[in-house]
């Protein structure tokens, strides 16, 4: 069932694209409200990136429309980027910048405004360490770079977050952190769609989880009760679409 349009953050609506004249996405359709937390998973080749890029931007779809903010994408790219943040996997920081200094000149690039107090409050938010506010990245780990990344969009306070496999790497410890966090900007009303391999890391944190399979949604399920998710039938349909993808490649 469609939402209302104003209830929506990232909506893709029969969108195609193919390299080279092979399919990677079909008429893919998927929609992430405002306050939810979206997680898609998928086998390797079953369109995640792509999925990820043409939210970015940075892939244009052959048929269908993207929109961000009931912005559409291919229209003003420029526009519906503005509404977005992007943590990639591997963070880009400089290391020989502080915490500080990263989030200030990324919001400088950004043209987004910014203080002091408004920088030292987005790491709070994401409990990073005051004594490690001022040290060089160089010498941070993998967990506490995710909490400076996760602090710029803070920062920026913009309406969605894009996270590819943020999980990654971290430890148990840094993961509860990282999920508490999330919970923590849904309820603020940010919507967060997340690409991710870790099915047991999406139950614990997401609202909705939508299976990617060949370029399609082929499952989706909402959490609901206590328990949230069924984590044996999710089990059970995400070992079934990777094992049709890997029979297909």
């Amino acid at each position: 069932m469609s939402m209302p349009t104003s209830a929506l953050a990232l909506e893709a609506s029969g969108v195609t694209v193919a390299y080279h004249g092979n399919p990677v996405l079909r008429e893919l359709s998927l929609q992430v409200r405002r306050g939810e937390i979206y997680a898609l998973l998928g086998g390797n080749g079953a369109g995640k990136s792509t999925t990820l890029n043409t939210f970015l931007g940075f892939t244009r779809p052959d048929a269908g429309a993207v929109r961000v903010c009931g912005i559409d994408v291919a229209a003003n790219v420029l526009a519906a980027r503005a509404q977005l943040a992007y943590v990639p996997e591997n963070v880009a920081l400089y290391e020989h910048l502080d915490a500080c200094e990263n989030i200030e000149y990324f919001l400088r690039l950004a043209g987004s405004a910014w203080t002091g107090a408004g920088i030292a409050d987005a790491l709070r938010a994401v409990r990073l360490d005051e004594s490690a506010w001022t040290r060089r990245l160089g010498g941070y780990s993998k967990g506490m770079r995710q909490k400076v990344a996760i602090a710029l969009a803070v920062a920026r306070a913009v309406p969605v977050l894009l996270l590819d496999e943020p999980t990654s790497g971290l430890d148990p410890q840094a993961t509860t952190e990282f999920n508490a966090l999330l919970q923590a900007l849904r309820a603020k009303g940010a919507a967060i769609f997340m690409v991710t391999h870790d099915l047991l890391g999406a139950a614990e944190v997401a609202d909705r989880i939508g299976f990617l399979d060949h370029g399609r949604i082929t499952h989706e399920f909402s959490a609901s009760g206590v328990e949230r998710f069924d984590v044996r039938e999710l089990y059970r349909r995400y070992a079934g679409a990777r094992g049709a993808a890997e029979v297909a490649t």
